[in-house]
């Protein structure tokens, strides 16, 4: 029985154009039908049909918002599932110059989901545990210091959530973890909306001239982040 079930999963994604529109809905926002056909390249109308498909198998769901409808992820363990499977995706060398430069840009910072991921990713765990803010005796949490440095910040941890507040995310490009959780979330929901970070649609981040002084409160010295991605 679970044989066939994993059949029918990797059926799913065998498809390159429903692989196409899960990659896409990576970025952790809601899209329309339209918007996920062109960057599949089809017909809306196929592209529905997809939807429909991807969501029969649970790994998409429709959001209604007045008039408009909305596609997304149906949750974050999604999410986890595609960006791992996109592990070995990647491993083929990028062609062209233009795709070669994408694959930079992932690899330095992007988003998993709705959290920070690459190179950038990576050195926010590192730096959070080495300046005390995340006790990992006994799995990750935050420390008081952690909360209040967060709380300067502007970052809202949740005081309750479904999903745990941290937790480790093997990042496919560094081969290390780096943070995923409700605190990875909302601080990456901050730091768009804070101007410290922007993200493109191919989930690729970039980091905004303001960022310095809220990742060095975070224990990241973007500077020296930078110089080792570009040696």
């Amino acid at each position: 029985m679970e044989t066939v079930a994993l059949a029918e999963v990797a059926a799913v994604l065998a498809d390159p154009s429903r692989a196409t529109m899960c990659l896409a809905l990576l970025d952790g926002r809601a899209w329309t039908v339209g918007e996920l056909a062109a960057a599949a390249r089809i017909a809306v109308s196929t592209a529905s049909e997809h939807v429909t498909r991807l969501r029969d198998a649970g790994f998409v769901a429709r959001v209604k918002q007045g008039r408009h409808a909305y596609v997304r992820l149906a949750d974050p363990h999604v999410a986890e599932l595609i960006e791992h499977l996109a592990q070995h995706a990647e491993l083929k060398r990028p062609a062209g110059l233009r795709a070669s430069l994408r694959a930079q840009r992932l690899s330095f910072a992007r988003s998993c989901y709705d959290h920070l991921a690459g190179t950038l990713g990576v050195a926010l765990r590192n730096g959070m545990i080495d300046r005390g803010l995340i006790d990992t005796a006994h799995g990750l949490a935050l420390t008081g210091t952690g909360r209040a440095v967060l709380a300067d910040l502007g970052v809202v941890v949740p005081a309750r959530s479904r999903r745990p507040l941290l937790r480790d995310c093997l990042d496919w490009t560094e081969r290390r973890d780096h943070l995923a959780g409700a605190v990875p979330a909302a601080l990456l929901e901050r730091a768009v909306a804070a101007g410290w970070l922007t993200r493109d649609r191919h989930r690729a981040v970039r980091v905004l001239p303001g960022a310095a002084g809220p990742f060095a409160a975070l224990g990241v010295d973007l500077a020296t982040v930078g110089a080792a991605q570009a040696s």
